[in-house]
């Protein structure tokens, strides 16, 4: 019997092959924004799951609500009432299998193949690959310090509209951004609202790390600032709780959520880890956060001291959050950190990632890598920046 191929079989919008296994971890890990796992709560996410079992357990036998456990829910709805003035009663919240999930359905809804989304010049990697998904047309915006430039946001608008083809939404994460770890400014978040309501552009506002502040004072969120029904809004317990519980929300108009519920496979989020995460965070969730941001600041620290360290002078420079996971490295103009990438994971055990899955056009950035500062302690962080200049300099990518 001949073996069967599909290939004359896969959906004209199948997405592109992507290689099975898990991809090979350096010791000094600054791939991948993992959080430290000491900091990790076990024993009370533990506590908290015997309690709902012994109080509710017997609902496991039952699908759960299509949005979700409804008193997570609840206290997401407090907590950002609290934390980002946005007022949202439980009914207005979706929860997903992490942020990945609702931005996904958020797609799924909007997205036709050729529209036009904007993004910040470098952006999460995740969500450009689920907009690659839907055949999105990514264009970037430029950004600086303070986040999206809104002369080039509505340059690029313009651009669009020009062509017949208005954009379908904006994505940004504007707190701690991922990879390039500044946090966007009142003045250009509202500038950003202002945009979106002139030209009827929708924002997808990502705020997963906003909680990880280690100095200085929020920004309101995107989503306070309009009142339009404009702005989506995304945020996770992944990086203050554990990214292997993968448990985020979203919301947004009841008119949106009701379609993109549609859109959302699966069911409802596990309940098993809706409850633990739930019983933890009624009452430990604002400790715990404090406590892991004292870990993170000291690592973000030794990285910087190890940057000033070994690539001071090479021509190099380098983003100082004050928070979130990320220093966003540039190497100068013609260094190509892509290249060399599995190299020195091989010959140095460091690991990055480059610049060009950051970019909307796939490309761009091959001088640019992000580094993580979660996972290794503050002595790994700084032997790892020290082999990285090490193994820079030895390929001929800086002085």
């Amino acid at each position: 019997m001949s073996t069967f191929s599909y290939a004359g079989l896969y959906a004209r919008n199948a997405s592109e092959p992507k290689g099975l296994g898990f991809g090979t971890r350096g010791k000094y890990d600054f791939a991948v924004a993992y959080p430290d796992p000491g900091s990790l709560p076990l024993a009370g996410l533990l506590d908290g799951l015997r309690q709902a079992m012994e109080e509710e357990g017997g609902d496991l036998s039952l699908y759960a609500h299509p949005q979700g456990y409804t008193p997570l829910r609840e206290f997401v709805a407090a907590k950002l009432q609290r934390d980002r003035a946005i007022n949202v009663p439980a009914e207005e919240i979706v929860l997903g299998d992490g942020s990945s999930q609702p931005i996904h359905m958020i797609a799924e809804t909007l997205l036709d193949p050729g529209d036009v989304v904007l993004t910040e010049d470098f952006v999460y990697a995740g969500t450009l690959n689920t907009f690659r998904r839907f055949r999105a047309d990514m264009r970037g915006v430029a950004t600086d310090e303070e986040g999206m430039i809104p002369a080039s946001v509505e340059e690029v608008i313009r651009g669009a509209r020009g062509e017949g083809r208005p954009p379908k939404l904006i994505y940004t994460v504007p707190t701690f951004q991922n990879p390039q770890g500044w946090t966007m400014t009142l003045a250009r978040r509202k500038a950003l609202v202002q945009l979106s309501q002139q030209y009827d552009v929708p924002i997808v506002e990502d705020d997963c790390y906003v909680d990880l502040r280690y100095e200085g004072t929020d920004e309101p969120s995107i989503h306070s600032l309009d009142g339009s029904g404009r702005v989506l809004y995304v945020a996770s317990f992944s990086k203050i709780i554990a990214p292997g519980m993968r448990i985020g929300y979203m919301t947004g108009p009841r008119e949106f959520l009701e379609r993109a519920l549609g859109a959302k496979s699966g069911g409802s989020v596990s309940t098993f880890g809706s409850w633990a995460v739930h019983r933890y965070s009624t009452g430990h969730l604002h400790s715990h956060i404090e406590e892991i941001n004292d870990i993170q600041r000291d690592r973000r620290d030794a990285m910087l001291a190890a940057l000033d360290e070994h690539f001071g002078g090479s021509g190099a420079r380098w983003s100082r959050p004050e928070g979130g996971l990320f220093i966003w490295l540039q190497l100068p103009a013609g260094a190509d950190a892509a290249a060399v990438r599995d190299d020195i994971l091989d010959e140095y055990d460091v690991g990055y990632l480059a610049g060009p899955p950051f970019a909307p056009d796939g490309v761009s950035g091959t001088n640019c890598l992000r580094l993580c500062f979660g996972y290794n302690t503050a002595e790994e962080i700084t032997e790892g920046i020290g082999r990285l200049a090490a193994a820079f300099r030895a390929k001929g990518l800086i002085a």
